[in-house]
């Protein structure tokens, strides 16, 4: 199977500061994986991303999605999609008027737009309110926008960012099945959430990280029997300890 994303010895230092926040990282994620980031407050997952992303650009390494770099190949930023943890539209402008604008930004043509828009409100249930302005929408039709406007270009790579936080049940298990949707389609998610439960639901292969080093990574049902452990709150504790975190 391809490769979708290679992290390669990458590591990270902010300006002015004296520790690494990223330390020879290594990690490769297939195409088609459902692929969970974890780690406890200031871990480094967020710093990552944003260079998986092309966001920041690392001291030492690389970052290659399907064999572009993705901080050289203006080609590499189309394959993926990101959805970030904060809302990401206009909120006085509709969910119509949003993925018009977005799928623009992304350089889809006109009949794209509406043929992608046509579907995305169907599949996440936005239909009904696709002429009212976001600003009266509830968390979980905004989370659902949020989504609709990562993956209006159809990436082949999908970057979640807490895509459920501040959810309901209800809203929480519309999302993470449309996103196992996505996935049996061929998109490759990317995942990094607190919500360790739901995490075990969706991801298939998963990297702890802590202190800006990655501890444990690899398929996540043949980790918890390695680890003698029933699910993933009790193998994350076990990796990277019960301390508290700010």
């Amino acid at each position: 199977m391809q490769t979708a994303l290679s992290v390669s010895n990458i590591s990270f230092r902010y300006t002015n500061h004296d520790e690494l926040c990223l330390d020879n990282i290594e990690l490769n994620i297939l195409e088609g994986d459902r692929f969970g980031l974890f780690g406890p407050n200031g871990a480094g997952k967020t710093t990552l991303i944003s260079i998986m992303t092309g966001l920041l650009k690392p001291q030492t390494g690389s970052v290659s999605l399907f064999g572009l770099d993705v901080t050289s190949d203006s080609n590499a930023k189309k394959l993926f999609g990101y959805v970030p943890q904060h809302f990401s539209f206009y909120e006085e402008l509709t969910p119509v008027e949003n993925l018009q604008f977005f799928g623009a930004w992304s350089g889809l043509n006109r009949s794209e737009i509406k043929k992608r828009t046509d579907e995305l409100l169907s599949l996440l249930g936005l239909n009904e309110v696709k002429k009212k302005a976001l600003k009266y929408f509830s968390g979980g039709m905004k989370r659902r926008l949020n989504i609709a406007i990562g993956v209006i270009h159809q990436p082949k790579i999908l970057f979640l960012d807490e895509p459920t936080v501040g959810v309901d049940v209800q809203a929480r298990s519309a999302i993470i099945e449309y996103l196992k949707q996505l996935n049996a389609t061929g998109t490759t998610l990317i995942y990094t959430s607190h919500l360790l439960q739901e995490a075990e639901e969706l991801c298939n292969h998963i990297a702890l990280m802590d202190k800006g080093k990655i501890l444990l990574h690899g398929d996540l049902n043949n980790l918890l029997t390695q680890h003698n452990h029933q699910g993933l709150e009790q193998l994350f504790l076990n990796i990277t300890g019960k301390e508290y975190r700010d």
